[in-house]
């Protein structure tokens, strides 16, 4: 199901990541690992009115300021402005309408998105103080006032959030539907397939037009299976800095995968393996999401006999972590393997969600176990009682043992390959939790 984006934005300080948390229902620090990234955005999912929504909290906007931090945090800000499609614009209540905030609504009324006022920090209960209509000074209809500590009023400003989305969005209709997401460094030719996929189906159903200027959802349909392909093309050089760059492909590809279902990571054939390109399959690696490795233009790169066979190899290595992820050589110029592409991308999809009685599974259990004795430590030995499936995308398995300290990592592994020789889950990541008997 689609999920619309609505950003939270504003100045520094005015409570937005406390907004943020009191509507998603949990507390989210923000930590991202990715080197240079002083403030990134970060994802959580609400629920109102029985339709989900997915918030973005972002970094204080400084609209004026030659402070480098500052003015990243801005650029991130923005990039989730063009992502939404509402905004919702935090103020605060004690420092009244500031010039900053007349910045930021200009900045905002430029998006040509809906906006949403929201006055911070009305914590007292009953008529809201004088101070509250000078934010009318804003030019962005009425205020709503909120306290994010408390949760006053956030209701009502939920309430018109959910009046500037159209109910087409939420796509309650299309569960059948696979989400691609086409993820990769720039110029890889992500954009080159879209376009390509584009070209060639005539069964396209619809382009979601205001999504984002840069990620634009396309619905194909082929051979009855329906695909709603995520482009995440259209970055741009923002500067000569190189790691600036790879910063913004990073978090536009962490957004694509978080609404994907199927990850296609675009490797330039000519160029090989990047370090940039082993960072977005890890963004895909870590939300557990099927994955797929197209090497493309592979119509440019010289070839003799041997040259696949060799490039599959390296790049085997290169993708070490994710041994599972199927390789294919494509062209989008020229529409080379695109059907295998989509056979690949439904089959994944299907492994992503495969679930695997608990019967099948103890049968696997008990012979593993037969051919490889479980580890032991001081003369005690790992005893695994039995083993259960716990959920998909991915497919995750529960292990209830006698002691979980036991239960070493080359032992997980053995029993993964195991099971993937039995039943394939071939493109999908598979993930273990540990039980020890009389655990809850």
């Amino acid at each position: 199901m689609a999920k619309p984006i609505v950003a939270v934005v504003g100045r520094p300080n005015v409570g937005k990541s406390t907004l943020f948390n009191k509507i998603i229902g949990k507390r989210l620090s923000i930590v991202d690992d990715t080197p240079g990234v002083t403030r990134d955005r970060i994802y959580g999912d609400a629920q109102w009115q029985g339709k989900k929504l997915m918030l973005i909290d972002t970094g204080g906007i400084e609209p004026k300021t030659d402070d480098i931090i500052l003015a990243n945090m801005r650029a991130q800000a923005q990039l989730a402005i063009d992502t939404a499609s509402v905004i919702i614009f935090v103020t605060d209540l004690k420092s009244g309408v500031t010039a900053a905030d007349m910045d930021v609504a200009a900045m905002l009324q430029k998006s040509g998105k809906p906006i949403v006022l929201c006055v911070n920090k009305c914590d007292s209960i009953g008529a809201v103080p004088v101070e509250f209509y000078e934010f009318y000074n804003l030019g962005l209809g009425d205020p709503i006032g909120v306290s994010s500590i408390h949760g006053h009023g956030t209701g009502d400003l939920l309430d018109a959030v959910m009046e500037h989305i159209d109910p087409e969005e939420f796509d309650d209709s299309e569960e059948d539907i696979i989400n691609v997401a086409v993820i990769g460094k720039p110029n890889a030719g992500k954009s080159s397939l879209i376009n390509n996929i584009a070209g060639e189906e005539r069964s396209i159903v619809s382009n979601i037009a205001g999504t984002t200027r840069d990620a634009i959802d396309m619905r194909v349909e082929k051979n009855g299976t329906k695909f709603n392909f995520i482009d995440t093309a259209g970055l741009r050089r923002k500067s000569k800095v190189e790691d600036k760059i790879e910063k913004y492909s990073v978090m536009r590809a962490n957004m694509a995968i978080e609404r994907a279902d199927v990850c296609v990571i675009m490797i330039d054939g000519v160029e090989g393996f990047t370090e940039q390109d082993s960072k977005v399959a890890g963004l895909a690696l870590e939300q557990g999401k099927a994955c797929i490795i197209a090497v493309n233009k592979w119509d440019a790169v010289e070839k003799d006999g041997t040259t696949m066979d060799s490039f599959r190899k390296k790049l085997m290595v290169d993708f070490s972590f994710m041994p599972y992820a199927p390789i294919v050589f494509i062209s989008a110029k020229t529409g080379q393997r695109v059907e295998r592409l989509f056979e690949l991308i439904k089959y994944v999809n299907e492994q992503n969600t495969m679930r695997i009685s608990t019967g099948k599974l103890n049968d696997i259990l008990a012979d593993a176990t037969a051919r490889v004795q479980p580890p032991t430590d001081k003369g005690k030995r790992l005893k695994i009682y039995y083993m259960t499936q716990a959920s998909t995308k991915p497919p995750t398995f529960v292990c209830f043992c006698n002691r979980a300290d036991l239960f070493h990592f080359s032992y997980q592994r053995y029993l993964e390959n195991q099971i993937r020789s039995t039943f394939g889950l071939e493109g999908t990541p598979v993930r273990f939790i540990i039980r020890e008997r009389g655990d809850k």
